[in-house]
C-alpha cells in the first residue's frame, strides 16, 4: 500500500483503437507480479475491461486505473479507450499524466487516431515512450514504422533496441546497449538536436561516455524533447519486460506537498451498486482523507465518506491520499466528470472537439419514462459532453460523436438501467437567433389568460456567441414577493422557464444569442391591492404563462435558423490532394489554405457541420487510410433554403394560446 513517502507515475497507455494497449497493460501488470496471468481481451478476462459491455465489443468504453509497485515507485496505469467516438475519456485522463505510453502496430503503423493523440501529449508536454506493438504478426516491420513515426509524429525518436524474427511467435526485441558504437553514434547525433553540450562534443569529434548518453537520454525525455522507441509484443511478452525496466529512468515522477491545501482533479465518475457517486481523482497537492470536507466548483462541497487506492489486484480503503496519488472517494453526491477539487485548479482549454451530433431518446415503454431520464442524468455525470437536456415536458437529447458511441449509450441503458431505448436519427445540432424585436404581454383577469398572472416579455437579437440574457424593466412592485422573498429569486425563476421555452424555437432548434426582457408583471390576492383582487396568485400560473408569453414574442420577433460550421485540418498524402479537394467542392467547404507537411499536404478549409461525418466515412478509402481530420468549431452561419426543422417534443409550448 502507498505511504506518505510513495513516490507516484501516472503512467496513460493510449493508442488507435486494437493496436494492443490493454493487452499491454496486462502485461505489465503480470511482469511487476501485480497479476497471476494476464488477462485476454478476446476472453474477456482483462483487469481493466471490467464493464460488461466492454467484454463483449473488445473495445475499451471508459478509462480505468490499475496500479502496482516496480523498483521504489507506485506506477498507477490508466487504460483509454482507443475509439474515436469516446474520445472524451481520453481527454479527461491527458490532465492528470505524469507520463504516457502511446503504442502503435508494427503492422498498421502510424494510423490516424495515433497522430490526433500524439498531438494532444506534444501540446501538454507529457513524456512520452512509444511502443510499437505486435511485431510477432505477419507484416510486421519496424523500419517501416519508424520512417512513419518521424515523418508523420515526430523526428525526435530514438530507437532503443532491434528486433529479430519478426512475424513468427518467436519475434524478440534486444535493447542497445550504451557501449555499442553504432547506437552510441545514432544517440548522439539524436540528441544534440536539443543538447549544445552534445553537440559540442559531436562535432569535436569526441565520444560522448555511456553514462552521460544514458543520463542525457533521461533528461530529454523527462523535458518531452524525445521520444524513445521499443517494439515488442504484449500478446507474447517480448520487449514488455523493456519498457517496464525503463519506467523509473525515463518518465519523472509525480511532484506536490502534502501540506499544501488540498488540489485535485476528478477525471472519473461512476455508480457503486447502492447507487452511490465514485470520483475518481488525481491528488496534486495536499492530502485527502476520510470525513474530510472536499470544496468543488460554484459552490458544491461533499464529504468523503471513504478514500481508496488500488493495490493487491483491486480497490482497498486507506487513510489518505498524499500527492500524486489516484484513487477514489466515495460520498460526493454533488461531484462532477472535470471537476476541480480544492484550489489552485485550472481547466485549461479542450483539448478536442465537443460532439457534432444531437439525438433525441424515447423509452419503448412509455412507463420507463422517468426511469429514463434518471439514467441519463446518472449517465451526464459520467460523461457531461453526451449534454443531456430535458426540456419542460421531461424529454430528452443527448449530443453524440458518433454510431458506436449510440449504441454503448443504448446497451448501457437496457443493461445497467433495465430500460429499453430508441434513439432518433442523429443530426447536427442547429441553432435560431432571434430576426427582430418581439414582444407579449399576458395579463390576468383577461378573457385569454385563464391563469392568475400577467408577463410581458421583450426578445430582440443580440451579439452573435452572447448566448441568452435575461433583464428585468418591470417595478418591483408587480411582483408577487410573497411567493418568491425577493426580485432576484422572481427574476432567476421566470428566467428559468424563459430559457426551458426557448430550447426549442420556431423551427425545434434552441434560440440563442438574445435578449430576454420582462417587461411587464402582475399578481392578485384574495383581499385586493397591492396588485389586482382575486384568487391568489401561486407559482403554477407563473409557470403555465411564462413560456407562452416567450412564445408568442419570439413569433414577433421571428428567428433564423442557422448552421454549424468548422474549420476542417487534413493531411493527405500529395497524391490524393485533388482526389480530396473536389470532394470538399462538392460539399461547398471553402478552402482557406494548402502548404506541404511533411511527406504528406494539409488542406484547410470551412465546412458546415452537417457534412463532417460524411467527410470522415470518405477519407479512408480517398487517401488509403493515410488521411487525417482535425477540426474545430468556428461559428455558426444562416442556412441558405429552407431550414431544417427539429421537432418539439410533446408538452415543449408551441401555441400562441394560454387557451
Amino acid at each position: 500500500m502507498p505511504s506518505a513517502s510513495t513516490r507516484f507515475l501516472n503512467l496513460g497507455i493510449l493508442a488507435h483503437v486494437d493496436a494492443g494497449k490493454t493487452t499491454l497493460t496486462e502485461r505489465l501488470l503480470h511482469l511487476a507480479g501485480a497479476i497471476d496471468e494476464p488477462g485476454s481481451v478476446d476472453s474477456g478476462t482483462t483487469h481493466t475491461d471490467d464493464l460488461a459491455l466492454e467484454r463483449q465489443r473488445g473495445i475499451t468504453i471508459r478509462s480505468a486505473v490499475v496500479s502496482f509497485g516496480w523498483r521504489g515507485r507506485r506506477i498507477n496505469v490508466v487504460d483509454t479507450p482507443g475509439h474515436p467516438d469516446f474520445i472524451a475519456e481520453v481527454e479527461r485522463v491527458l490532465g492528470i499524466l505524469d507520463g504516457a505510453i502511446l503504442v502503435l502496430s508494427a503492422v498498421e503503423g502510424v494510423q490516424p487516431q495515433t497522430r490526433i493523440l500524439m498531438r494532444a501529449l506534444q501540446r501538454l508536454h507529457v513524456p512520452t515512450l512509444l511502443f510499437v506493438n505486435k511485431i510477432d504478426r505477419v507484416g510486421a516491420d519496424l523500419d517501416r514504422v519508424v520512417d512513419a513515426i518521424r515523418s508523420r509524429l515526430t523526428p525526435d525518436v530514438l530507437v532503443m533496441g532491434g528486433v529479430r524474427r519478426t512475424g513468427s511467435r518467436s519475434a524478440g526485441f534486444q535493447p542497445y546497449r550504451g557501449e555499442d558504437p553504432a547506437f552510441a553514434e545514432r544517440a548522439t547525433t539524436t540528441l544534440a538536436e536539443h543538447d549544445d553540450g552534445v553537440l559540442r562534443a559531436y562535432l569535436d569529434g569526441a565520444a560522448v561516455p555511456a553514462g552521460d548518453l544514458r543520463a542525457d537520454i533521461a533528461a530529454q525525455t523527462r523535458a518531452g524533447l524525445l521520444h524513445p522507441v521499443f517494439a515488442g509484443s504484449a500478446a507474447t511478452g517480448a520487449g514488455v519486460g523493456e519498457i517496464l525496466a525503463a519506467l523509473p529512468t525515463l518518465l519523472p515522477t509525480a511532484t506536490g506537498s502534502a501540506d499544501d491545501a488540498v488540489s485535485a482533479r476528478v477525471f472519473k465518475v461512476e455508480r457503486g451498486p447502492g447507487g452511490d457517486k465514485i470520483a475518481y481523482l488525481r491528488v496534486s497537492d495536499g492530502t485527502v482523507r476520510p470525513r474530510q470536507r472536499l470544496e468543488l466548483p460554484g459552490g458544491r462541497s461533499g464529504k468523503a465518506a471513504s478514500v481508496q487506492t488500488y493495490g493487491d489486484g483491486g480497490w482497498t480503503s486507506v487513510d489518505s491520499l498524499g500527492p500524486g496519488a489516484i484513487g477514489r472517494v466515495r460520498g460526493l453526491s454533488a461531484v462532477r466528470v472535470g471537476d476541480a477539487v480544492g484550489e489552485r485548479q485550472d481547466p485549461g482549454e479542450p483539448h478536442f472537439p465537443p460532439p457534432t451530433l444531437s439525438a433525441a431518446v424515447d423509452t419503448v415503454r412509455p412507463e420507463d419514462g422517468p426511469a429514463l431520464r434518471t439514467a441519463l442524468t446518472q449517465l451526464a455525470d459520467q460523461d457531461p459532453l453526451i449534454n443531456v437536456h430535458l426540456d419542460a415536458a421531461g424529454k430528452p437529447t443527448v449530443s453524440l460523436y458518433g454510431r458506436v458511441q449510440q449504441e454503448v449509450l443504448e446497451a448501457t441503458l437496457a443493461d445497467e438501467y433495465g430500460v429499453e431505448a430508441r434513439f432518433a436519427d442523429a443530426a447536427v445540432l442547429h441553432i435560431e437567433r432571434p430576426r427582430g424585436v418581439g414582444t407579449a404581454v399576458e395579463r390576468l383577469n383577461t378573457p385569454g389568460n385563464p391563469y392568475q398572472a400577467t408577463i410581458g416579455l421583450r426578445i430582440e437579437p443580440a451579439a452573435p456567441g452572447s448566448g441568452v440574457r435575461f433583464a428585468v424593466a418591470a417595478p418591483a412592485r408587480d411582483m408577487p414577493l410573497y411567493l418568491y422573498g425577493d426580485v432576484t429569486r422572481f427574476a432567476a425563476t421566470i428566467e428559468q422557464h424563459v430559457r426551458e421555452a426557448l430550447a426549442y424555437g420556431l423551427a425545434g432548434w434552441p434560440v440563442t444569442d438574445c435578449v430576454v426582457t420582462l417587461v411587464e408583471a402582475g399578481y392578485s390576492v384574495a383581499d385586493g391591492p397591492p396588485s389586482k383582487r382575486g384568487p391568489t396568485s401561486t407559482a403554477r400560473d407563473y409557470r403555465k404563462v411564462a413560456p407562452v408569453v416567450c412564445r408568442q414574442a419570439l413569433r414577433r420577433a421571428g428567428t433564423q435558423v442557422c448552421e454549424p460550421v468548422l474549420r476542417v485540418s487534413l493531411e493527405v498524402p500529395d497524391a490524393d490532394v485533388a482526389a480530396v479537394q473536389t470532394v470538399l467542392g462538392r460539399m461547398g467547404a471553402g478552402l482557406t489554405g494548402q502548404w506541404p507537411a511533411g511527406p504528406m499536404a494539409r488542406i484547410d478549409a470551412r465546412l458546415v457541420a452537417a457534412r463532417l461525418h460524411a467527410l470522415q466515412h470518405q477519407l479512408p478509402d480517398l487517401t488509403g487510410g493515410e488521411g487525417l481530420l482535425e477540426y474545430r468549431f468556428d461559428d455558426y452561419r444562416p442556412v441558405h433554403g429552407r431550414p431544417p426543422r427539429r421537432a418539439a417534443p410533446g408538452g415543449a409550448p408551441t401555441a400562441e394560446s394560454l387557451t
